[in-house]
């Protein structure tokens, strides 16, 4: 009788996706490529690590099959697998807020202490844009919103914020997003607005969750 288990080889191959998860700064890669695709040097840039480690990094993650990658010129391009690797990581961090007490703490700490009200669910954010009722302001850099954003939403990075709040209707409510359910930007984008006496609140999670769940992207270049 054959002693060979076909469950513990498929056991084996899922344990080089959680292999291949087993670290931050991979986590981190999988954060920016679901915004969109993007260099090396780009992720390099904005994980501030060098290219080469950000190369080695994206390789295990391409490996578990977790991110495909073209090359173009003198530059290789990372894009995320699919939606289903969004899922695997907005599961990753349900559990680990629930699960891993260290994290409990974090968000408590640096997250819901920024953010008194109720975040804004998806679809209610879509119908009170589709009114006219909201702005909707996407704080990630421009290279990211050209890559896909909310319907109508004004791109406005966290960092010029402070200087172009002009540029915002003026009486109007304003929901912020950005890269995820732990991207500290739009909670800073509220905190802030809130302070120059903008009603403001955030979008549940950020673009790649409303991408999964089907609800309609946009992209180019703000007007």
């Amino acid at each position: 009788m054959s002693t060979h288990n076909p469950k513990r080889d498929v056991f084996a191959q899922l344990a080089r996706i959680g292999n291949a998860l087993s670290s931050g700064v991979r986590l981190e890669l999988l954060e920016l490529l679901a915004q969109g695709e993007k260099t090396v040097e780009q992720l390099a840039a904005q994980t501030a690590t060098t290219a080469a480690n950000a190369s080695q990094h994206l390789q295990k993650l391409k490996q578990a099959g977790l991110i495909s990658g073209r090359k173009e010129g003198l530059f290789v391009y990372y894009r995320i697998a699919g939606d289903d690797v969004v899922a695997l990581l907005s599961s990753l961090a349900k559990v680990g807020e629930a699960r891993v007490a260290e994290i409990e703490r974090i968000v408590r700490l640096y997250f819901l202490s920024k953010d008194d009200f109720e975040p804004v669910a998806p679809h209610e954010l879509l119908d009170r844009a589709r009114k006219g009722l909201v702005t909707v302001l996407d704080v990630r850099p421009p290279v990211e919103f050209a890559s896909g954003h909310l319907p109508g939403a004004v791109n406005i990075p966290m960092e010029e914020l402070g200087r172009r709040l002009r540029e915002l209707p003026k009486g109007r409510e304003v929901v912020a997003y950005c890269r995820g359910p732990f991207c500290l930007m739009s909670f800073e984008a509220v905190q802030l607005l809130r302070k120059r006496g903008v009603k403001a609140r955030r979008l549940q999670d950020g673009l790649p969750e409303w991408r999964m769940q089907g609800l309609p992207v946009e992209s180019g270049h703000s007007h």
